[in-house]
């Protein structure tokens, strides 16, 4: 159900108002009778929210509704903007029109590709291809559009894509809980800091007060004593300026510990501030393992992505079994070969240097691996300059991001 409404109603509304094209009978395999391209206006309203945004990027569409608007969008939220383009795509206006020959634009190469297929079937099929590879966006707008989709074609592109968007969201969740998290510490952190430099000030001013009036009353003693007898005057002094003595001393005693205070406060905030950025790293770095999970979804072929692998013989120490050979497989088919030690588990720690002499490269999962064998191996790669990679984890995402890193990226482990 979309907007309060079954999907499936709202689908044939739309179908059946397109241009006279038939409306499929359940079951049924007919065609529209149509052969052009739907417009974004043409499609059902619930639709129109998952093609705006899966189908632009949010710097596409604040280009595409400032020249709708004819205005500067910048101080409007993405969400806010969302909604408003969403809003235009219901009718055929000057607005859906600009909205819909954007996306025309964006996807020139992905409509070309499905419009030489003439059959419902064969659409599928190029869709299920590019859902397996990743490549969403495109496929999606133009298996929508296609004149040759019908009502079921429709609703299994929308339902793929709505799913995806549940994935996607509950790998990120707890990441971003954490971050939050964090960043709500920081906050709270930055604030007391903020309110003990105000008092440390406070208190600062309040004590340069109270040694100019004490010393305002001081020398308001000394000249009432001028009169009185020299003795008295000298006793009175003394008693006076080891009070002030003693009040000064304690008040530099509390200056000190609250300076104290704000240099262990803006200590504490310097680490949870280090905490948030470590935090933020390990986020980014989780999305790039899932962009590369979901390029490989539902397919077992190591041929899909072995063209994202160096052609390199790769030496891995360390790891797990389960996910030796899949790294393996697709090494083969990139045209490279692994080479395996198990980190001194069953073979000889004596062997690394001469596998490492081996190598183009050397990957090690952190979480995985003995201490003695990753000293090894960078006191090793040192000695012959070969570059080594330690991976997050022993799973195949981690190896596939860190095969993916720039070489200048790689190169930085020499330094390490």
């Amino acid at each position: 159900m979309l907007d309060g409404q079954p999907f499936h109603l709202s689908k044939a509304a739309g179908l059946a108002a397109l241009d006279g094209r038939v409306m499929p009978n359940s079951g049924s395999a007919a065609q529209p009778a149509s052969r052009q391209r739907l417009k974004l206006w043409q499609l059902p309203d619930t639709m129109h929210c998952s093609v705006i945004g899966t189908c632009m990027t949010t710097g596409e569409l604040r280009q595409a509704m400032a020249r709708v608007l004819q205005a500067d969008v910048s101080h409007i939220s993405d969400h806010d903007l969302h909604a408003r383009a969403v809003g235009l795509c219901g009718a055929q206006t000057a607005a859906s029109k600009v909205l819909s020959k954007a996306l025309d634009q964006r996807h020139q190469a992905a409509i070309r590709q499905f419009s030489r297929l003439e059959t419902e079937l064969a659409v599928m099929e190029k869709w299920n291809e590019a859902r397996r590879a990743g490549d969403i966006p495109g496929a999606y707008w133009a298996v929508l559009t296609h004149p040759h989709v019908g009502f079921e074609g429709s609703r299994q592109a929308f339902g793929d894509v709505h799913m995806l968007s549940h994935l996607v969201g509950a790998a990120n969740r707890a990441d971003i809980r954490r971050l939050t998290a964090l960043e709500e510490e920081n906050a709270a952190l930055r604030s007391k800091v903020e309110r003990q430099q105000a008092r440390l000030q406070e208190l600062v001013i309040s004590r340069d007060a109270m040694i100019r009036h004490l010393t305002e009353l001081a020398a308001s003693q000394v000249k009432a004593a001028a009169a009185s007898d020299e003795g008295e005057t000298l006793s009175a002094l003394r008693h006076l300026v080891s009070g002030l003595h003693e009040r000064l001393s304690q008040e530099l005693g509390r200056h000190r510990h609250l300076e104290r205070r704000a240099a262990d406060a803006a200590e504490a905030s310097r680490r949870w501030e280090q905490r948030a950025r470590n935090a933020e790293a390990r986020c980014a770095a989780l999305d790039r393992e899932i962009a590369l999970l979901e390029h490989q979804e539902k397919t077992h072929d190591p041929a899909i992505t072995a063209p994202d692998l160096p052609a390199e013989r790769i030496l891995y120490v360390g790891g797990r079994p389960g996910c030796i050979e899949q790294i393996r497989e697709l090494m083969v088919a990139a045209g490279g070969e692994l080479l395996r030690h198990d980190g001194g588990l069953h073979d000889q720690p004596s062997l690394l240097p001469g596998l490492i002499s081996q190598a183009d490269r050397v990957a090690f999962p952190v979480d995985c691996v003995s201490h003695d064998a990753a000293l090894t191996v960078k006191r090793v790669c040192r000695q012959l300059g070969k570059v080594w990679l330690p991976l997050r984890s022993s799973g195949l995402a981690s190896f596939l991001t860190a095969m993916a890193e720039p070489a200048g990226a790689q190169r930085s482990c020499l330094e390490q």
